[in-house]
């Protein structure tokens, strides 16, 4: 049973920490993107490093306070937030921002959990390096976030997610112990990797309070174009032709419906949608190429080779990096058209790429059988991660289905399990999805994650009711 952070606690707290680390408690960290939750309050304290860190939590596990750690506050599914229970400690990581190390030589870079993403790519950049995390919040996440969360992005399809991008940690352990495990190797056979068992935890084994980073050559060569495909099936083909003509330059190769689309014409129209007839599908291609190899001209022949395979009907190549931007600039508002329209259930899944193609139509008609719902389904089709989005009727508001969200997102989750998907792909579980965790989890993963989390955290004070609510 948790106990509240009250004067008494905090009392004692500030007998051991500076007077610079104890916060106002603003409704700002009480607050989460899509207003599913509400925070309850609670003592908000902002560490300066991991010492400090440390203290705080040890206090907590003896006293048995529940921490909430607090990163850029940008997650989708709840777990930046304590609805309700005992107040906890929102342990807010915003005072900890340094890059302490760049290594160019080493592709490396040693960033505090605190970091704003784009802070660390501009760091990477400085030293001719790329850091490639790319998020629509990546001027407002943290990298600690992106970490607790295995951040994915548009850029997966290359470099991988988070997980792939981290070389070591340094985190709190629920006891408030310190692992520094900042290693810079890439080979590391030493037992258990530790590491990735607090990557994707969503701060529920401990508290990550700094990362080694891994960074990659800038490309010289960059390019973007927007091909107009027939169906999902055929944009899939025209991705190995494209991932074999630029010798896996494939950067980002995003699927867009032609709902997306009509939703920005209308909700968003100061954003320019480069077709005169809204396509039923289209593509959005990122190469990142080696000086030799021209962007434009390679991204030229990956439309003449899928035009003679019947797989494109027209297309644009950007000629300018202005003209790049503004193909990036329709992809990147459409979740903010989206959010203007109002879904009524919003789905991040993941399914095997070959099956991407029966599940949109298996699903689409699942939905329609339901009402005259809108669906817009978007997303990284290199990596299988799809945005599933229902809407509804032209003219309606969300709130008048409110009753029916749970029933669409069961319909469609159920089928994402049986076309063995994913009902998360990049968001996490939070306190959003923990009874779709124990619907479609494998008992044996679930009965393992509990066994982890009780043998680390025996007390549940680590970011409690995420993952597993605290009825489990």
């Amino acid at each position: 049973m948790l106990t509240p952070a009250n004067d008494a606690f905090e009392t004692l707290l500030r007998a051991q920490l500076p007077e610079s680390s104890f916060r106002p408690l603003t409704p700002a960290y009480l607050e989460e993107p899509r207003g599913r939750f509400s925070g309850q309050g609670g003592l908000l304290i902002a560490p300066r490093d991991v010492e400090q860190v440390s203290i705080i939590i040890r206090a907590c596990a003896a006293a048995k306070v529940g921490i909430v750690p607090y990163g850029g506050g940008t997650g989708l599914v709840g777990g930046q937030v304590l609805p309700e229970g005992p107040a906890p400690v929102i342990l807010s990581l915003e005072r900890m921002t340094q890059i302490r190390a760049v290594y160019p030589e080493e592709n490396v870079l040693i960033a505090e959990a605190g970091a704003i993403l784009q802070n660390v790519q501009a760091a990477a950049e400085e030293a001719g390096r790329l850091f490639p995390l790319s998020l629509a919040s990546e001027g407002s996440c943290r990298i600690g976030g992106n970490l607790a969360t295995n951040a994915g992005g548009v850029n997966v399809l290359r470099y991988g997610n988070m997980r792939d991008l981290c070389l070591g940690l340094e985190a709190v352990l629920p006891d408030g112990d310190i692992w520094n495990g900042l290693t810079r190797l890439r080979k590391d056979n030493t037992g258990y990797d530790v590491r990735n068992l607090l990557i994707g935890a969503e701060g529920t084994l401990g508290v990550i309070t700094a990362a080694t980073l891994k960074l990659f050559p800038r490309p010289a060569e960059q390019g973007t174009a927007l091909f107009v495909v027939t169906n999902p099936s055929d944009a899939l083909k025209l991705l190995a032709i494209a991932q074999d003509i630029s010798g896996g330059g494939v950067s980002a190769f995003e699927l867009i419906h032609r709902t997306g689309l009509d939703f920005l014409a209308k909700h968003m129209p100061d954003v320019r949608v480069p077709f005169d007839q809204m396509p039923e599908w289209s593509v959005l291609v990122d190469l990142g190429l080696p000086a030799a190899m021209g962007a434009a001209g390679t991204l030229e022949n990956i439309f003449e080779q899928g035009l003679d395979a019947g797989l494109v009907t027209d297309g644009l190549v950007a000629q300018s990096e202005t003209q790049r931007q503004e193909f990036w600039s329709v992809r990147e508002h459409i979740p903010q058209a989206n959010s203007r329209v109002g879904a009524i259930s919003s789905h991040d899944i993941s399914l095997p790429l070959g099956a991407i193609s029966e599940f949109l139509e298996v699903a689409g008609q699942a939905v329609s059988a339901l009402g005259k719902f809108r669906i817009n389904s978007f997303g990284h089709l290199g990596d299988g991660n799809l945005h599933y989005n229902v809407f509804p009727p032209e003219g309606q508001k969300k709130e008048a289905y409110s009753e029916r969200r749970d029933e669409i997102k069961g319909l469609v989750h159920d089928l994402v399990h049986e076309f063995e998907g994913s009902f998360s792909a990049e968001h996490g579980i939070g306190r959003l999805k923990t009874d779709d965790l124990l619907r479609y989890g494998s008992p044996a993963k679930i009965a393992l994650m509990r066994m982890i989390k009780t043998s680390l955290d025996p007390h549940g004070i680590m970011n409690p009711g995420v993952i597993f609510s605290k009825n489990d």
